[in-house]
């Protein structure tokens, strides 16, 4: 047996723990991971939005497909209860797509591969349906994103754009007003490639992802150094893709070797 790589995502956990005490798991993860104190929290210090990562197998629960257990709609239900209770918003991030859009294992993926592609585009767009119609009419919906961090060149362009604009459809038959979110593609893809497509949508932001965390240049920078490349060289990635009359620019994440001891 060749091990390829180690996988610690939902599917990994679901399956390794087994119909009986992975629902109890799961449960006491969600009952304690983010609770109605953590919205205060946020809010009290400023922060008005979070981003919350669903599985394309939400739109299924309670009785998701095996090996994925019942409870993360009562917990998404939960989340937004208590964003409003507090004053916030939340962006809905379909992290997860049936096929895996990039491999890892934050992506569902049963064993390392990417293979989400056009045969998928059909279910994921009926998830993305599903989430519209639940939460358009809540108060706290800011936005829902129609994928987190498809892989180049695995995910084509062409089956891209072609789910993307059957995404927005989707949003777009609930609400007019929550903003619609397309991830940039990671790897070997070009920043602006999804431009010249969202300037005929509506409330659309690109959202793009910078990663310092896997790149040996930062490995010897001091804090300084990385906050002054922030300044410098992503400010500069960050106007490439903000025009003028195009789609507004989200920074999604943001990882670096900056760490506290």
């Amino acid at each position: 047996m060749k091990i390829v790589r180690t996988l610690q995502g939902e599917y990994q956990i679901t399956n390794g723990y087994g119909p009986d005490r992975a629902p109890q798991v799961m449960q006491d993860h969600w009952n304690a991971y983010i609770t109605n104190e953590d919205f205060r929290f946020l809010s009290s210090n400023g922060l008005n939005a979070v981003r919350i990562p669903v599985g394309w197998w939400i739109a299924s629960d309670p009785t998701p497909p095996k090996p994925f257990v019942g409870g993360s709609l009562k917990a998404l239900d939960n989340a937004f209860t208590w964003a409003q209770n507090n004053g916030m918003k939340i962006i809905v991030d379909l992290h997860a797509v049936q096929g895996s859009q990039n491999g890892n294992d934050h992506s569902g993926t049963r064993d390392g591969f990417q293979e989400w592609g056009d045969s998928n585009i059909q279910d994921t767009v009926a998830v993305i349906d599903f989430l519209a119609a639940r939460y358009a009419n809540n108060p706290s919906l800011a936005s829902i994103e129609l994928m987190n961090e498809p892989l180049a060149p695995g995910v084509t362009l062409n089956d891209l754009k072609k789910y993307y604009k059957a995404g927005y459809d989707a949003v777009r038959k609930y609400t007019s007003n929550a903003y619609v979110i397309l991830s940039n593609r990671l790897g070997p893809a070009d920043s602006k490639e999804l431009l010249d497509f969202a300037r005929g949508l509506n409330r659309v932001v690109i959202d793009v992802h910078y990663y310092s965390l896997f790149s040996d240049m930062f490995n010897n920078m001091n804090v300084q150094q990385n906050i002054d490349f922030i300044y410098s060289q992503r400010a500069s990635d960050l106007s490439a893709v903000t025009t003028s009359n195009g789609p507004l620019s989200f920074v999604g994440k943001y990882e670096s070797h900056i760490y506290c001891l």
